[in-house]
Parts: C-alpha cells; sequence; structure tokens
C-alpha cells in the first residue's frame, strides 16, 4: 500500500511541474527579440556576420541596445514598461539621469531614438515578419529588418 502511495506522489509531482512549465507567460515584446539592422541606412544584408556582428537595435527581455553614430559603444536603455496592441509596442524606458562629475553633466544626444515623445519612449511598428520601423524618429528614418543566422 505504501508503495503505491508512493508512486501517485511521485506522478502528481510530476504532473505538477510539468503544468507550471506548460504555464509560462509569453512576453508581449517576445516578437521583436533580436538583432536587428538598418534604421540608421537602409538594411544591408540580413544573414551571415556582417548583419550579426554590427546590427543597428538590439532587443531583450530587459534592455534595448541601439547604435550610435558617433560612438562604438551602444547606448543602453532599461525597459520600464512595454504595452502591447497588435503590430505595435510602446516602450516606456527607465529615465536615464545624467552621468556624475564636472565634464559630464550632460545625456548624450543620442541617448533615445530621435522620437518627438522624447527620449525615454520608443514606438516600434511591424510592417512585415522580420521588418519593423519606428515611425517619426529622426534617428532611424529607415525601416530594419531582422537579422538571421549564417
Amino acid at each position: 500500500m505504501r508503495r503505491w502511495m508512493l508512486v501517485a506522489a511521485a506522478a502528481a509531482m510530476a504532473l505538477g511541474s510539468s503544468a507550471g512549465a506548460q504555464q509560462q507567460v509569453e512576453l508581449p515584446h517576445a516578437w521583436v527579440f533580436g538583432s536587428w539592422t538598418g534604421g540608421i541606412f537602409p538594411p544591408g544584408s540580413t544573414s551571415g556576420p556582417s548583419c550579426t556582428g554590427q546590427p543597428s537595435v538590439i532587443f531583450t527581455k530587459d534592455v534595448v541596445l541601439r547604435a550610435s553614430v558617433f560612438d562604438v559603444a551602444y547606448r543602453q536603455r532599461i525597459i520600464e514598461t512595454v504595452q502591447a496592441s497588435p503590430d505595435v509596442l510602446e516602450f516606456r524606458f527607465v529615465p536615464a539621469a545624467a552621468p556624475g562629475g564636472p565634464l559630464a553633466s550632460r545625456l548624450p544626444a543620442d541617448l533615445g531614438f530621435g522620437c518627438p515623445t522624447g527620449p525615454n519612449t520608443l514606438r516600434v511598428e511591424r510592417r512585415g515578419p522580420d521588418e519593423i520601423a519606428f515611425p517619426n524618429c529622426t534617428d532611424f528614418p529607415s525601416p530594419l529588418q531582422r537579422c538571421v543566422g549564417n
């Protein structure tokens, strides 16, 4: 009898853990995760090292990284909230604080995306399965295309 109870308990635990794994919630901006090319200039090659080695924008779960025309380093923006509707994402970023010190009292001009709503917001429109755009953003006038594998 005890043996059957142990088997039943083990089966219940296995079913419970697999049900919990299936209940993972997908993030509203998951469709945009990855590396994107273009935006600053019209998109070039979307495959191979030329794209994945130096993308214009990278979207992750918590951070959006953007290339800068004037600097080698990517500008990093931490995501505060994401509002999703069909084919549109509205990102709100954690407001950036000016670096300390007398020579570094201003934020970089290219911290945002050149959008009329300011540096702490970004609207992303899906134009196709692997194409997005940042409408009315002067720093990214061209559409972006997803970088795919080699």
